[in-house]
Order: structure tokens, then C-alpha cells, then sequence
């Protein structure tokens, strides 16, 4: 799976921006599809997943209440609305297809090459 990831943003605290991806020459309505995130000077970190079956998410506890992730099988991408930003939440954010199920901090078998997000004031 190649993903191809929406550009870098700023927002304030408190703001929302939407993080997303689609895939050339996949059809990621075939896979698991997940968030990761990592943060200046971290690990990277898994933020959320959907399963194959969009009624199927996951969250960490760090987001849960404020970042949501969804699929658009139709048009082939994956997003992740981000509300409520902190500044904490800055970060390069990926995309990631599995072909497994989605569970809480699940690793997966395809990952984007990340999109930066910036929190600050």
C-alpha cells in the first residue's frame, strides 16, 4: 500500500485540523486502517484505529473525546479529525493498512511517510 498523505498544518490550541490519506494501487477498503503519531524527541505511538467494518474504532486514552478517525471506501482514504488540539498533540502523524483486525495499539503492515502537525500559540 502507497499512501498518499494530505500536507502539513499549524492550528492553535483548542483549534481542529483533519489529517488524511488515500492509497494508489490498493483498495484500503480490503484493510484495517489505523493512526500513529510521534511526537518530537518520542516513539512513535499509536493514536487510533477503524476496522474493515466501519463501525470498528479504537482510541488511546490521550484522544479520546476530541480526535476521530473515519474511512471513505468509496473514494479510497482514511482521515483523522483532530479537535480540541493541544500542544502536546504536535507531531508527525501516519497512516497505516493492515491486513489483520483493528485493536488498541495494534502495529500494521503499511505506513505512510507522515504528515506534519503543529500546536501552537
Amino acid at each position: 500500500v502507497q499512501f498518499v498523505e494530505s500536507v502539513g498544518d499549524l492550528a492553535q490550541p483548542g483549534g481542529s485540523l483533519t489529517v488524511f490519506c488515500t492509497a494508489t494501487g490498493s483498495n484500503l477498503a480490503l484493510y484495517a486502517l489505523a493512526s500513529f503519531r510521534e511526537a518530537p524527541g518520542k516513539e512513535r505511538e499509536w493514536v487510533s484505529c477503524i476496522g474493515i467494518s466501519e463501525g470498528t474504532t479504537y482510541s488511546a486514552d490521550f484522544v479520546k473525546g476530541r480526535f476521530a478517525i473515519s474511512r471513505d471506501n468509496a473514494n479510497n482514504a482514511v482521515s483523522l479529525q483532530m479537535n480540541n488540539l493541544k500542544l502536546e498533540d504536535t507531531g508527525l502523524y501516519f497512516c497505516g493498512a493492515g491486513a489483520g483486525s483493528c485493536f488498541p495499539g495494534i502495529g500494521m503492515d503499511y505506513y505512510g511517510k507522515g504528515t506534519t502537525v503543529t500546536v501552537s500559540s
